[in-house]
């Protein structure tokens, strides 16, 4: 299979016309390939559970669908509960290439979110041939270099190694003391990890030789794969990388279907892979850009230093804040006592955030708040936000935070989303399919905490970002 004349060629009505199938291992993440794939023109549909025939029936030209979930926060035998029926789902759908997407940070330990565990999972599922790994995604602020990664803590900020990442080295569930992303995966498997270096990326750059990069598709037709690095980790520093890692990933796919883990960068590898050989043309969304809107609201249960940025500035250009916390999870009266506030400010036209802290510094943050008080506490902020939405008619709304964006998003009664429109890298603006809710047809951008600079709360105001 040639990539000219692969299945991105293919008429986008036919069942085959499928590109690419994923899991992602949080909500906010999960949105962020979506991105990826829709600016591309095409269509994507991310589900809250794996579709069904009939749901897939619903989106015609479909070429890409996901599926959002949270295995990012659960223990190894959790996923071993979660994950194997899930890829099998993805499975059965036939797509050449399933995705398992995760955070660009690496969130992960050996007990909580285990990537390497959800690497063995897939191979489980899929079979033992090489597994890519691509973490990095440079358009993101995310780069890995010699196998170590590197992240901005917000778009307005240097990249630190992770180590010494501003959030990351003190990340409350996943603090990370390494930078070099074979180290991590070392405590969590025993898989192999072959790397593809920056310096091998460049020559390949600097050759006109499309050769393989990997050991796998270098080694004569006769020999096995048994001798392959079951995981092959792409070094990912320049956005110029990404066509030769997606080249790499289409020729892996041409053994069967293939089963690749990293973040958005395999779905920017992929498609500028695709646009460097012409079956995919540059062109925007149908949904085309958002355009401005009069009020917003935002709930946040976010404790990054990012999202605190972000709310102290959008105060600062007249948003409204109402104070929450864990308060929200005794019933009565301050939960209503918050409606009305919240109420009271988008009535005199004002946008209104519902934030649980302001930071890790912030008197209401509890460090050591329970799996079960946590889901609640975010359950609570999705009801809050749905009442708010029925009493004010505001029809855009953000939610701050990626395991809270998983609860809001089930508290809403969230079907299914699409991509509207970009507002910050790998956070779009999306809308939502409800149905019978009050939340079906709204406008909602769900925001990892670290993501954005710091005027972000205004660039949804405005319709997308804006040059100042």
């Amino acid at each position: 299979m040639s990539p000219r004349n692969s299945k991105a060629n293919q008429p986008a009505d036919e069942p085959s016309a499928l590109l690419l199938a994923y899991y992602g291992d949080d909500f906010t993440g999960s949105t962020d390939v979506m991105e990826a794939l829709s600016q591309a023109g095409l269509r994507t549909v991310l589900f809250l559970k794996p579709p069904t025939p009939e749901q897939l029936a619903k989106f015609p030209g479909l070429r890409a669908f996901g599926i959002a979930g949270g295995s990012r926060t659960m223990s190894p035998e959790e996923m071993e509960r979660e994950l194997p029926p899930a890829f099998e789902a993805l499975k059965a759908s036939g797509v050449p290439i399933i995705h398992y997407k995760l955070c660009s940070t690496f969130d992960s330990s050996p007990k909580i979110g285990s990537i390497g565990r959800a690497i063995e999972i897939g191979r489980r599922v899929f079979g033992e041939r090489p597994t890519p790994l691509v973490v990095g995604a440079p358009m993101l602020g995310r780069y890995v270099a010699f196998g170590n990664l590197f992240a901005r803590s917000g778009l307005d900020t240097e990249p630190s190694r992770l180590d010494r990442h501003p959030t990351m080295s003190r990340h409350p569930v996943t603090p990370m003391s390494e930078a070099d992303v074979r180290v991590i995966l070392a405590e969590q498997t025993s898989l192999p990890v072959e790397l593809v270096n920056v310096v091998k990326l460049d020559q390949a750059a600097s050759s006109r030789r499309e050769e393989a990069l990997t050991s796998e598709t270098r080694k004569p037709k006769a020999e096995t794969s048994q001798f392959a690095a079951p995981v092959v980790l792409f070094d990912t520093l320049r956005e110029a990388h990404l066509p030769m890692i997606g080249r790499e990933i289409e020729r892996l796919a041409q053994g069967g279907q293939l089963f690749v883990a990293g973040s958005s960068g395999i779905e920017y590898a992929l498609v500028e892979h695709w646009r460097a050989v012409g079956s995919v043309q540059r062109s925007e969304p149908a949904a085309g850009r958002p355009g401005p809107a009069k009020q917003f609201i935002a709930v946040s249960g976010s404790c990054s230093p990012v999202t605190a940025r972000q709310i102290e500035r959008a105060v600062e250009h007249g948003c409204l804040e109402v104070g929450t916390g864990p308060e929200l999870l005794v019933p009565g009266g301050r939960f209503h006592r918050s409606i009305c506030a919240a109420s009271k400010h988008l009535a005199q036209g004002h946008s209104v955030i519902a934030h649980s802290s302001r930071g890790t510094n912030d008197e209401r943050f509890i460090p050591a708040l329970d799996a079960s008080a946590q889901a609640g506490l975010c359950g609570a902020l999705g009801n809050m936000l749905e009442r708010l939405i029925e009493i004010s008619g505001v029809r855009r709304a953000v939610v701050c935070g990626g395991d809270t964006s998983t609860h809001v998003a089930r508290a809403l009664g969230i079907e299914a989303l699409e991509y509207l429109g970009p507002m910050a890298p790998g956070s779009p603006l999306c809308k939502v399919h409800a149905p019978g809710r009050i939340a079906d047809g709204c406008e909602i951008v769900f925001k990892g905490g670290q993501v954005g600079r710091d005027d972000f709360f205004r660039d949804v105001l405005n319709g997308g970002p804006q040059r100042d």
